[in-house]
């Protein structure tokens, strides 16, 4: 009983720094922006980039990321071409009563138009690197070679990609130097990424097809909820194996291809994309998928609201925080983190509801908001999601699961960053991870290997596991911010800059709010686990 009290006065402790916390970050985000506003307009006009006017009370709009621009002002455009493509292919699919060939005709059709526009002659490109690999697979899947094949072969494409450009066509002779002028108003290598992990899904699902299934249909049933319900949920579409006839080349083709998933995801594997094409997904309904659109709707006034008043990202880019306070860089920095979370939730979000509509569930990328996570595996698992199972699914599984995680994140982190791009900075983000990551794993096993039943044992557990986690918090924070924000250099510079006199009772006060967020996230979990169990 008393602890139950004290817990309680515990949560409204915790809830009232979190509004102090909140206040003061809003008082200051909103000062800077009004500040620099003014000094935009009249003294600075070069100092901030990426400001251009906006549509709310007259303010500046902060789309100084490109990532965030091109997909803010290509929206209108886009959502004709999905809306067009999905009203056709679902009158088509219920007119004719099509399944999966069918329908993978339809797709393929409407997705080489959509690609045409995007990337013009490159097209030939993306048609002739997948028909190689679709070869690769048919002839050499049975094989006990073929995975390593499969891997040299796509990662080989995907570094040679990055170092040519996307190939100019004058490489392969001044015949074809013209080509140079169709190349479409979207680079297709830069698309060409998730094509790669979608051959090396299809790859993979028709070699393991040969084999015997370990998948057990009827355990899965009696521990998933949605299964049990009579729908199925997106693993078992993933593990179950399929007829022999779905991995043809329409089908395969259009899995690559699929207009809806292409830009930017979320990303699906073969087996449960091809069965969905066969039979449209049940677990929403079209008033749900309706509901989910109006939903992301207002996520997307929460964006426009954040822009206008925050200029986070334009303070990021242009390396004007290097003059601020060290309260006000930190400010800067947790809202470049939230804004990245949010652009990439409503990109994720807009392209998930378009594959719904046409009846292709996908995993939910951002389950959870990142100012709900303390501990890097749960980060990870919540924020590109899809990503995440696929990597569990075609790379730490077969590289040997839990017993080499140790070795696993530092082969699966770099994979990511080469994936992503090029970079000597997106390398430092990997490894950094990868350094943050193993005492997790360390301290996480040493945990689970100790029972703690005493009041007081557990008492401690948790304040531990509360500092533990705003170690773990800052280090996520570092880790992000050198890869895609600051950079190595960016990050040396800023803790050499927080460790000076003034910049000390600023880092301590962070640590404090980090304690104190993941002590309120402790809270959240306890009462989804005590409503978990109301229910059942």
């Amino acid at each position: 009983m008393r602890s139950r009290s004290f817990r309680q006065w515990e949560l409204g402790f915790l809830l009232l720094y979190a509004a102090a916390f909140y206040a003061i970050v809003i008082d200051r985000s909103l000062h800077l922006s009004i500040s620099n506003y003014v000094s935009f307009l009249f003294y600075h006009y070069e100092k901030l980039r990426g400001l251009h006017p906006g549509w709310i009370s007259g303010r500046l709009n902060d789309i100084s990321d490109a990532q965030w621009r091109n997909f803010r002002e290509n929206l209108p455009i886009l959502t004709v071409v999905l809306g067009f493509f999905t009203i056709v292919a679902n009158i088509l699919r219920y007119w004719y009563n099509l399944k999966g060939r069918g329908m993978s005709f339809i797709w393929i059709l409407t997705s080489l138009s959509y690609l045409s526009y995007l990337h013009g002659a490159c097209v030939g490109y993306i048609i002739s690197v997948a028909s190689l690999n679709f070869f690769m697979a048919k002839v050499f899947a049975r094989s006990k070679y073929y995975l390593g094949m499969l891997w040299v072969f796509n990662l080989a494409i995907l570094i040679v990609n990055r170092i040519f450009e996307g190939y100019s066509f004058s490489l392969f002779g001044q015949q074809l130097a013209f080509l140079d002028n169709y190349r479409g108003t979207f680079r297709w290598h830069i698309c060409f990424n998730l094509v790669i992990l979608r051959m090396i899904s299809y790859g993979c699902d028709y070699h393991w097809s040969y084999k015997k299934p370990l998948f057990d249909q009827k355990k899965h049933m009696q521990r998933c909820n949605i299964c049990s319900s009579g729908k199925t949920c997106y693993f078992s579409l993933q593990e179950r194996s399929i007829h022999g006839d779905k991995y043809s080349f329409s089908m395969y083709l259009c899995y690559l291809i699929y207009a809806p998933l292409y830009i930017a995801g979320p990303i699906v594997s073969f087996n449960a994309f091809a069965t969905q094409m066969d039979m449209p997904q049940k677990n929403y309904s079209l008033g749900q998928i309706i509901l989910y659109g109006l939903k992301w709707i207002l996520t997307l006034l929460l964006m426009e609201a954040m822009t206008h008043f925050f200029y986070y990202n334009a303070f990021a880019v242009s390396g004007s925080w290097r003059h601020l306070s060290p309260l006000e860089i930190l400010i800067i920095g947790y809202g470049v983190l939230n804004f990245m979370w949010l652009k990439f939730f409503l990109i994720w979000r807009y392209f998930t509801f378009w594959s719904l509509m046409t009846g292709i569930e996908t995993p939910e990328n951002m389950p959870r908001c990142i100012n709900n996570c303390y501990d890097l595996e749960t980060f990870w698992k919540s924020w590109h999601a899809s990503f995440n199972k696929w990597l569990v699914r075609y790379m730490y599984i077969p590289l040997g699961g839990s017993q080499r995680k140790l070795l696993n994140v530092w082969v699966i982190f770099t994979f990511v960053a080469v994936w992503h791009d090029l970079e000597w900075k997106l390398l430092s983000w990997a490894w950094l991870t990868c350094i943050f990551f193993a005492p997790e794993i360390l301290i996480k096993s040493c945990s689970n290997a100790v029972q703690v039943r005493s009041a007081f044992g557990m008492c401690i557990q948790r304040e531990l596991s509360a500092i533990a986690g705003a170690v773990t918090i800052s280090c996520l924070m570092v880790a992000n911010l050198a890869g895609f924000v600051m950079g190595p250099s960016g990050i040396k510079w800023l803790i050499s800059r927080l460790l000076h006199k003034d910049g000390l009772p600023i880092l301590a006060g962070t640590f404090t709010t980090f304690y104190v967020g993941t002590k309120l996230m402790f809270h959240i979990r306890d009462a989804k686990k005590c409503n978990q169990l109301k229910d059942h």
